[in-house]
């Protein structure tokens, strides 16, 4: 890499860099003896995400990216929807019996307040996210994924007083670390087959190989690019690595599972992107195989599980995986083939980037609701606790009907509008039996979301369920509601945006641009 690009790479980082100052003034601040300054730790993670979002510029992160513009849409997106996050996760460490006991003993112990950590894995974790959409290289991108992924691990665990968290913990991180095998293990695979890490040259490589082979990938490469794929989707809870999110979701605190819920599916869905990018699309047979399968699998057992589960989080869960099931049909489409049809329609990486946005408000939003429930000193999740929720907390429910008619995707809401470009990508890329799939499943989790609706609206109230008092976690509800039924009546904004973003995107290799550095390297490899 030249100096011009060092130079280039690093002035794009300045987010991130930022991001990580913030996330050491928390875990510091956290340690401080006075009350007032601990306290002040959610302040500084707020005022953290706002000038990380000012800092993001029109051309950020490395120019070796599948999309120009991709970082600084997904940086921007992480920094707004992180800040209805950090509403939402308001005092969840200020509630742990630890932390009470710690602040109401006389002698103070810095070891047992997790306020200051609790907020810097936060911001830690948004940092991963940024990090992603701005790599341009293997390795960038395995730290990537890792720094969204590991203090994740300890939210959960650290999140409740109670076993479940620490027993989801354990799972959730003994199956994250089998995943960053796989998906490192093909990423080895990819460098052994290319000579190289750089995004740019192994894309030109390729497509060399490819051109050489008859439009076929080599048996190397293609294993590689199969348990990279199976590997992320683990980041996105998506089959064959979605076991671990019911018991997960279940098992954390609510506001954590909100996070969980968009963070790592954000993370996983652009390193998908960036993936498949190296081989351009249209994709090969045997990868567009694999997803198609993936994708179709993935949305049904999400939804049939779903209509099974008595445990309102349960179900959000397997709302989750089905939503992934989703993700992958605008992944499968890929880039605009039908620019003619304006905005994000027929354009899947567009698609996918606005249904993240979509997907994200909606999802925490119901997150939010149940987290400000509380029923026997305990958490509120199953049905019976939302049920005649309008009646003693009217806005609770009308949240909760906003957001899962949202789900559900129902107009004017916004997901109706994320619906309609992953299916008008997938018509466009030719994809007919896969977009009937897609609408067959989507009937079918109206059946669960409808069930919430109808117990928040048509069941008895629960005597024991009463409101958590949490002032910050009900904002939080309430912007994410509010931007739900915003965007979906005015989100031609943000449709352009996703476009914008998506405009320049590299489905074949610039052989005029190749670096000397690559064809050495295939040189190399052939010989």
């Amino acid at each position: 890499m030249h100096k011009a690009e060092i130079i280039e790479k690093v002035a794009g980082l300045w987010p991130e860099v930022f991001m990580l100052i913030g996330a050491t003034v928390c875990l510091f601040i956290g340690l401080s003896k006075g009350k007032g300054p601990r306290r002040s730790t959610p302040w500084i993670a707020a005022v953290t995400l706002i000038i990380a979002a000012f800092m993001v510029g029109d051309n950020l992160g490395s120019e070796t990216n599948a999309l120009a513009g991709m970082a600084g849409y997904v940086k921007l997106a992480v920094a707004g929807i992180g800040l209805i996050l950090l509403m939402v996760t308001a005092g969840v460490p200020n509630r742990l019996r630890q932390t009470i006991d710690a602040e109401a003993a006389k002698e103070f112990e810095p070891g047992d307040i997790m306020t200051g950590e609790f907020y810097a894995f936060f911001l830690l974790s948004l940092t991963g996210v940024m990090l992603t959409a701005g790599a341009g290289d293997l390795v960038w991108l395995f730290l990537a994924l890792e720094l969204t992924s590991l203090p994740t691990y300890v939210m959960v665990a650290t999140s409740r007083d109670r076993v479940e968290a620490q027993e989801s913990a354990v799972k959730y991180f003994f199956l994250g670390a089998l995943s960053a095998a796989v998906f490192l293990y093909g990423f080895a695979l990819i460098y052994g087959a290319t000579g190289s890490t750089d995004f740019v040259e192994i894309t030109a490589i390729v497509q060399q190989q490819m051109a050489e082979g008859g439009g076929r990938l080599p048996g190397l490469l293609l294993m590689g690019l199969t348990l990279s794929v199976v590997g992320v989707c683990f980041k996105i809870a998506a089959v064959p690595m979605h076991f671990y999110t019911a018991d997960v979701y279940e098992g954390a605190a609510t506001p954590v599972t909100a996070f969980l819920a968009f963070v790592p599916k954000t993370a996983g869905a652009v390193a998908l992107i960036l993936l498949l990018s190296l081989v351009g699309w249209p994709l090969p047979i045997e990868i567009e195989s694999l997803i198609w399968i993936i994708a179709a699998v993935t949305m049904t057992l999400g939804n049939v599980l779903g209509l099974l589960q008595n445990n309102v989080k349960r179900v959000l869960a397997y709302s989750s995986i089905a939503h992934s099931g989703y993700i992958l049909v605008g992944l499968l489409a890929g880039p605009a083939v039908n620019e003619a049809a304006g905005g994000a329609l027929g354009n899947g990486i567009a698609a996918i980037l606005f249904y993240l946005v979509a997907y994200g408000l909606g999802t925490i939003a119901s997150f939010a609701v149940l987290g400000c429930l509380r029923a026997d000193d305990r958490e509120a999740q199953t049905y019976k606790h939302i049920s005649g929720l309008h009646k003693k907390h009217p806005f609770l429910a009308a949240v909760m009907l906003l957001s899962v008619l949202s789900l559900v995707g129902l107009p004017p809401l916004v997901g109706f509008l994320g619906k309609v470009y992953l299916i008008g990508s997938a018509f466009s890329a030719g994809f007919t039996m896969l977009v009937i799939v897609l609408v067959l499943n989507s009937a079918i989790s109206a059946a669960y979301y409808l069930r919430i609706a109808s117990a928040c609206y048509f069941g008895e109230p629960d005597d024991s369920v009463y409101s958590a008092g949490i002032f910050p976690r009900y904002a939080g509800a309430l912007v994410a509601a509010v931007l739900a039924v915003v965007l979906g009546i005015i989100g031609n904004g943000l449709v352009n945006a996703t476009r914008n973003a998506t405009s320049a995107t590299q489905t074949t290799a610039q052989t005029e641009s190749l670096p000397a550095q690559a064809a050495a390297n295939l040189r190399n490899i052939n010989q």
